[in-house]
């Protein structure tokens, strides 16, 4: 029997899908509390408490910006942090690791990336907004996740893994994106420096210097630097990201046989329960600590440890922070045409570009169809794929400057979105229930 390629990467996913979808449901209240209580009695307060003035640091140095700013540009450099190391991890063991598994989410990830971005710019050729192009690019992992965990286990594992692994790659084009469209004007002293510190961290990396408060001084040093030199400072997480070394301290069979021995050591008298543990017990308890530090690089081990805060804390406070759209006044008393090509690009762009650039890798062979997956399942994730969100709403911000424009492509990018939701949601749950009557 052929072996499928993503047999080998199944199992390291099931924890991942299982935080990223329970993000996922965590978004959506967030998105319909921020919509309630913006357009509530409360909804003046809520505007202004964002803009409250928050300092972070001492009297030697502090700096005192507004609290959106420490979300969108504090918080979400974490969440851009945290892509970064998915991105690592994925180059070096995971779905990009090799050309063949990595051709068909890269070729599919690219048409949903540039399908909606033309249409965009085409159905907003010479209209005010145009500049945000880049906007409907993205696809929101824990969302289109959140969305597919709905349906249960009837989902393929291995269609789930095609949608992080094109949803990885959207990342990347977002974060090339950013750094090349919509970054402020340079300052290249202040930039090169900043580079300058990345380049001592990959050093640091290339010694195999596995100190991570060293990695995290430089990398807040490097933020403060690329935000003073007006490269958008999220940028910086993902460069610090890649900086992270990716190798253990112990080999794992040293580990296995280490381990073995020290539960060994714990137990060499027969075990009874007793209130306290003598010395010998202690000792071998430091030592399986000491193997287990030692048997997960730093990029697994940080990964690991920020999944759940960015998963729960960072996203759901953004969409808090962001998504509060004012459907009355600000420009939004009526469907504009900014609105309505965000909507469009994002639930078309997104649908047309994937499902045609996968056919075509398909048929032209360049990658095979995963096992377990059909057609019906590609059109449906290439449905959900419109589900641009958090990312979306992040480049909305950096686009426009002005609150009505601002205000219009949120409101299309909910409604897009949205849409990308519940067509994809109900076309899986149609397509996947006769799939298995028919089994």
């Amino acid at each position: 029997m052929k072996k499928d390629p993503f047999d080998a990467i199944k199992e390291p996913f099931n924890r991942f899908l299982k935080i990223e979808s329970s993000g996922g449901i965590l978004l959506i209240f967030a998105t319909i509390a921020a919509l309630f209580i913006a357009n509530s009695g409360l909804g003046s307060e809520y505007e202004l408490f964002w803009k409250q003035d928050f300092t972070v640091g001492s009297e030697l140095f502090h700096l005192t910006k507004p609290i959106i700013f420490w979300i969108n540009d504090g918080l979400m450099a974490i969440f851009f942090f945290m892509v970064g190391l998915e991105i690592k991890r994925e180059l070096l063991a995971g779905e990009l690791s090799s050309p063949k598994q990595a051709a068909l989410p890269i070729i599919a990830a690219i048409g949903g990336m540039i399908v909606p971005a033309l249409l965009f710019t085409f159905l907003n050729y010479g209209k005010v907004g145009s500049e945000g192009w880049g906007i409907p690019m993205a696809t929101d992992i824990a969302f289109s996740l959140g969305i597919l965990s709905l349906l249960g286990k009837r989902v393929p594992l291995a269609l789930k893994i095609f949608l992080v692994a094109f949803a990885i790659v959207d990342d990347i084009g977002a974060v090339i994106v950013i750094a090349l469209f919509y970054s402020a004007q340079i300052h290249w002293s202040l930039l090169w420096i900043a580079l300058a510190l990345v380049a001592i961290l990959f050093l640091f990396n290339y010694l195999n210097i596995h100190f991570i408060p060293f990695y995290m001084l430089i990398g807040w040093i490097v933020w403060y630097l690329f935000l003073k030199a007006g490269i958008h400072p999220t940028i910086a997480g993902v460069l610090i990201a890649f900086s992270i070394p990716s190798t253990r301290k112990i080999k794992l069979k040293d580990f296995s046989f280490k381990i073995k021995q020290s539960i060994e050591d714990f137990c060499d008298e027969p075990c009874e329960s007793s209130i306290t543990l003598n010395h010998k017990q202690l000792a071998s308890i430091d030592n399986m600590e000491n193997h287990l530090h030692k048997v997960q690089s730093p990029l697994q081990a940080l990964e690991h440890k920020l999944h759940g805060f960015v998963t729960f804390v960072v996203m759901p406070l953004f969409a808090f922070a962001n998504a509060g759209v004012v459907l009355s006044g600000f420009g939004l008393e009526s469907f504009n045409s900014l609105t309505i090509n965000v909507t469009l690009s994002l639930f078309l762009g997104k649908i047309i570009g994937i499902f045609l650039f996968t056919y075509l890798t398909i048929k032209l062979k360049i990658a095979e169809i995963p096992r377990n997956i059909t057609w019906s399942n590609i059109l449906g994730v290439s449905i959900l794929g419109g589900i641009g969100f958090t990312m979306s709403i992040f480049i909305s911000t950096l686009a426009y400057s002005n609150i009505i424009l601002i205000n219009q492509a949120k409101l299309g990018i909910l409604f897009g979105s949205f849409f990308a939701a519940l067509f994809g949601f109900m076309y899986l749950k149609f397509t996947l229930k006769n799939k298995l009557a028919d089994e």
